[in-house]
């Protein structure tokens, strides 16, 4: 009978570096781009003080991959329960015989997973000489796009800002030190905004918290926020005057910063420039001028799921990491 292996946030923080994660993602996009994977519409599921995401997709290779994720993300569990934001599990299946592979705590997963993308859109949107990066919210997703920015991009300073200034001062303390930038918090969105040549914003604020007026000409802006229909990080007006890329078009039209520039009338689907699987195939080109402000909008999928589950269950099984069980144990 085959085990199933269970795979810990600690477990999963040791087999997988920025890079890894980085690999996963592009080879996921390209695969989802020239038909070879499969990725149905997530689910939503609406709850009190938070809400529920169910992502599911497939990935051929060697073996055959198929992976669902369930995440819970409740924005006021920090202060108000001493929880994480986001919690949950990712199911790993063999898509050949259906056997469970491995169940894997998702915090990590999702974090590595959710900046690979960025970063991955950084390296086609973002002008090449790029030398200073801003984080709007200053949790553990800016820290790990902070890390994975500095994997593609010649970044020579790091700026923070989030509501809690003092969240901003620590996290510019404390990744300045890890990735030997230049770092500083501001307590004005705008201030750090206009001097920055990248600008991710990783929030849940359910309005805007970027216009047209915030962002310099030339600027690329990762919008990671807007994973669920009732957030909306980037405002309409700039969103219609940039160059957009999707990480997934139909599913930003549902639940990105996309659907409300759609909602507001100031955009339509056509206005997309192209999935992010189109920049990675080459079907389409990134940045065209230095003066160009390009977004890319992300709201998360279980393509970058399965390809980073994968990754982290080879190495473990190789490495004799996680803990087995078997589930159909009577």
């Amino acid at each position: 009978m085959r085990q199933t292996l269970i795979l810990s946030r600690k477990d999963i923080a040791g087999l997988l570096q920025p890079a890894d994660y980085l690999e996963a993602v592009e080879v996921a996009f390209r695969a989802f781009k020239e038909g070879r994977a499969e990725l149905p519409p997530p689910l939503h599921l609406g709850c009190p003080d938070g809400a529920f995401h169910a992502k599911g997709a497939t990935l051929p290779g060697d073996r055959h991959y198929v992976a669902l994720k369930l995440n819970a993300n409740f924005p006021d569990n920090p202060c108000r329960k001493r929880l994480p934001t986001i919690q949950g599990a990712v199911l790993l299946c063999n898509g050949c015989d259906g056997s469970v592979l491995a169940v894997l705590d998702s915090i990590e997963i999702t974090l590595g997973r959710t900046a690979a993308a960025s970063a991955l859109a950084a390296r086609y949107l973002a002008r090449s000489d790029a030398r200073t990066m801003l984080v709007c919210g200053c949790g553990d997703q800016g820290r790990a796009h902070a890390r994975a920015f500095n994997e593609v991009l010649p970044l020579c300073e790091l700026v923070a800002w989030d509501k809690n200034f003092a969240k901003a001062q620590v996290f510019a303390r404390e990744m300045g030190e890890v990735l030997q930038l230049e770092s500083r918090a501001v307590s004005e969105l705008r201030e750090g905004s206009l001097m920055s040549d990248v600008i991710v914003t990783c929030t849940t604020s359910p309005k805007p918290i970027l216009g047209l007026s915030d962002v310099a000409s030339g600027a690329f802006v990762a919008a990671v926020g807007a994973d669920s229909p009732d957030k909306n990080e980037i405002a309409p007006g700039l969103m219609a005057k940039a160059t957009v890329v999707a990480d997934v078009h139909q599913q930003c039209i549902t639940m990105g910063d996309l659907k409300h520039a759609i909602d507001a009338g100031v955009m339509s689907a056509d206005d997309v420039h192209a999935d992010l699987g189109d920049l990675v195939t080459g079907r389409k080109k990134g940045r065209k001028r230095p003066d160009e402000i390009t977004i890319f909008d992300s709201t998360g999928t279980a393509l970058q799921d399965v390809a980073s589950a994968a990754i982290a269950f080879e190495r473990a099984t190789e490495s004799g990491i996680g803990t087995a069980f078997d589930f159909s144990a009577s």
